[in-house]
């Protein structure tokens, strides 16, 4: 006979997917590398104060974390940060060179060598936040390590200055910034490391400036590598301020290869040709430095990610244009690829599996699980079974959305109940859902909250003409987005109208707070480390990196300041009247604790106050990391909707909510 199935109110529902199991599987593997014929990679340890560690696949297939807590290889660059380390094979074994978030120094390791510990390659400057290193490319010939170098001249977020630069392996600059030689001039704000052909006589790196983002604009540099290892002649090969180029690299017969959006679509040419020009992207937003969406292989054959809406992981042919995609059941592979003569290494997940790192055989076609291998930690029919639907938006746009119904083998709800929803509204917001297991999204489906997951204009993903409907128009067609969504889920009663709720973090709680401020859609929301106050986040409460972003999102400050207005959440607390939860880090350079008390503070002052509840992190920036916070936010949040749309999930937490 089967297990009985038991008929209990949407959120009441009793879960093995608790807080803890959620945090404990936050994060993924990164960063993948070859040192030798080993794969490398990054990986997450939330339980260890949220480091991550840098782990290897020794020949017999077991896995080793090469550094111990507390090393943190983890770079600060634009503060996103991106690749945070590169290695080779040197007489000792494998030598190692990463960045350790603590410090941002460079430290090179050999872990072979008995009793050795990681030592610095570069000084700390006592100016503003220091020297910060990302993409490191170790050059054993010339003995030293290629990289992006953040520079701070100033004690303000903006007073910074970037160049490509070589460290000495040998050691010599860890106390003399001098010995750091620099490869380009710093006249363009943002860099990315250098690409050296296959005969080491050019390299290629791109470079945009503000107030574009790199989504926007970015442009191709070359230059020749002279016998001292200076660059000269640097000259832009490709790309501008409308064409967003965002990886470049150097096929094995020398040919410049790179992912330009120039059609609309982020697809892959070489020497300026097009090699399968199609209308879905085989690239994506470089949030952080050093991200791979291709990767060429020795035979001349190219490895790529690509997609629309969804990713596959492929080999393309440049000569025909053909790619043939690896079969599996992965539906997102991240933006790191690494190959090895006929070896391909990649991050891949699917709605029934967390992110893994896989290898593929491009000879046979055959990819498999090598590393981080998903391991279900309860029963997987638990998970939810999310659908791939496209809603239509005013004025007739779609809008694209993952939706992740209530599921629960052991239990249904009432035939005459609807379940509540929670909008799921992504960072970036030039960014994207992926479709992809997520324990965050299981421990409230399982317990009978559904949750929708909305690509909103401006999501990546879909080509820039999607991606450019939130130019100028942040606070608008994303909040129009989402409510469309959530009230078409209501309209055809997949949804009740009276239990729907929004969340978000970062940009995304940006669009939650809108949401609250602007619609009467939602019953309540939770706004994690959000922006709240547009004026004061573009004149300096923000790093450098997105410190002009707001002139696309919402328009130039000098020539709209009312629109900046209009649009803040802060400027409207008196029209939030929901009850709303606010979970920020204090350490958060992005988007600061100041944001939320002066919103804090205008809700507080209003004679009918909102009940709300504020939960602040000691040692947690833009992103919670440790395990902790995770658990404690996320109940917090559990309880906000167990509050306010009447449920009663078992064994939870009350958080208060203050008027």
């Amino acid at each position: 006979m089967g297990d009985i199935v038991q008929t209990l109110a949407y959120g009441s529902w009793p879960s093995p997917i608790d807080a803890a199991l959620a945090a404990a599987h936050d994060g993924h593997p990164d960063h993948v590398g070859f040192v030798g014929e080993e794969a490398w990679w990054t990986e997450p340890r939330p339980t260890e104060a949220g480091r991550r560690t840098l782990v290897r696949r020794r020949p017999d297939g077991t896995e080793e974390s090469v550094l111990p807590a507390p090393w943190n290889v983890r770079s600060r660059v634009i503060e996103y940060g991106g690749r945070p380390w590169d290695g080779t094979m040197g007489g000792n074994g494998p030598l190692v060179v990463f960045v350790d978030f603590a410090d941002q120094r460079l430290y090179a390791y050999e872990p072979a060598v008995p009793d050795a510990l990681p030592r610095p390659l570069t000084p700390v400057s006592p100016v503003g936040d220091g020297l910060r290193w990302v993409d490191p490319q170790v050059r054993p010939e010339r003995g030293e390590v290629w990289c992006v170098l953040e520079e701070f001249t100033g004690d303000g977020p903006t007073d910074v200055r970037r160049v490509v630069a070589a460290v000495p392996l040998d050691g010599s600059a860890a106390d003399d910034r001098d010995a750091v030689r620099e490869l380009t001039d710093g006249q363009n704000r943002f860099v990315t490391g250098p690409r050296l052909s296959p005969d080491g006589e050019r390299a290629a790196w791109l470079v945009w400036d503000h107030p574009r983002m790199p989504w926007d604009g970015t442009e191709l540099m070359v230059a020749d590598v002279a016998p001292d290892g200076t660059l000269r002649g640097a000259r832009k090969a490709a790309g501008g301020p409308d064409e967003s180029i965002a990886q470049a690299d150097w096929s094995a017969d020398g040919s410049l290869l790179h992912v330009s959006d120039r059609t609309g679509w982020w697809n892959l040419y070489r020497d300026g040709e097009p090699l399968c020009p199609r209308e879905e992207e085989f690239g994506g937003p470089l949030w952080t430095i050093g991200r791979r969406w291709f990767a060429p292989l020795d035979s001349g054959l190219i490895a790529v990610v690509h997609g629309r809406g969804t990713t596959a992981l492929g080999i393309l042919d440049p000569e025909t244009g053909e790619v043939v995609d690896a079969a599996g059941p992965w539906t997102e592979f991240a933006a790191t690829l690494a190959a090895d003569g006929s070896r391909v290494v990649a991050v891949a997940a699917s709605p029934r599996s967390a992110y893994e790192v896989v290898e593929l055989d491009a000879r046979t076609g055959r990819a498999r699980v090598v590393g981080a291998a998903h391991d279900d930690p309860v029963d997987p029919a638990h998970y939810p079974e999310p659908q791939i639907r496209t809603f239509t938006g005013p004025a007739g746009r779609e809008v694209h959305a993952h939706i992740y119904p209530p599921h629960h083998p052991g239990h249904i709800a009432p035939d005459d109940e609807l379940p509540p929803y929670v909008v799921w509204a992504h960072g970036g917001p030039t960014s994207c859902a992926p479709l992809v297991l997520d324990l965050e999204i299981a421990y409230f489906t399982s317990r009978g909250i559904g949750v929708a997951e909305v690509n909103y204009g401006g999501s990546t993903g879909h080509g820039r003409e999607y991606r450019n409907r939130l130019r100028e128009q942040w606070g608008v067609v994303d909040v129009e987005d989402c409510a469309a969504v959530a009230l078409a889920l209501a309209e055809e009663g997949t949804a009740d109208r009276d239990r729907l709720a929004i969340r978000g973090g970062s940009a995304g709680g940006w669009t939650a707070a809108a949401s609250l401020a602007s619609t009467d859609v939602y019953a309540c929301g939770t706004i994690i480390y959000p922006i709240l106050d547009l004026a004061g986040w573009g004149t300096g409460e923000t790093h450098d990196f997105e410190s002009q972003y707001l002139e696309s999102l919402v328009g130039p400050l000098a020539e709209v300041p009312g629109r900046y207005a209009e649009r803040s959440p802060s400027e409207h607390a008196d029209r939030v009247t929901a009850p709303f939860l606010l979970l920020q880090g204090l350490d958060d350079v992005i988007c600061p604790p100041a944001q939320c008390e002066r919103f804090l503070a205008r809700v507080e002052e209003r004679e009918r106050r909102v009940p709300h509840a504020y939960i602040a992190f000691e040692g947690e920036g833009h992103g919670f990391r440790r395990a902790d916070t995770m658990i404690r936010a996320l109940e917090a949040e559990l309880s906000l909707y167990a509050q306010v749309f009447g449920l009663n999930p078992p064994g939870v937490a009350t958080v208060e909510l203050g008027k």
